[in-house]
């Protein structure tokens, strides 16, 4: 997956996780989480399938980076307190 779909993944990731988890952390830090959560998620899903889930702009991309961003918002939580 390239750099800038990636980011685009990770953008609606973080936004949609924000929303789910209700965190109120700001626009930019759900975004940044969000990309970040989608090269956690893709690195995970990976490992545990052997295939790269994510590959470009498709609702599987968008769903594992959906996962890694939860995972980052809470673990962003556990750091936070």
């Amino acid at each position: 997956m390239g750099l800038l779909s990636t980011i685009v993944v990770g953008l609606i990731a973080g936004l949609l996780a924000s929303w789910i988890m209700k965190a109120k952390t700001g626009v930019f830090v759900d975004l940044l989480l969000g990309v970040v959560g989608a090269i956690l998620g893709g690195w995970i899903s990976s490992l545990l399938t052997g295939s790269d889930l994510v590959t470009g702009f498709n609702l599987t991309s968008i769903l594992v980076a959906l996962g890694g961003a939860i995972v980052v918002i809470f673990i962003y939580r556990l750091l936070k307190r």
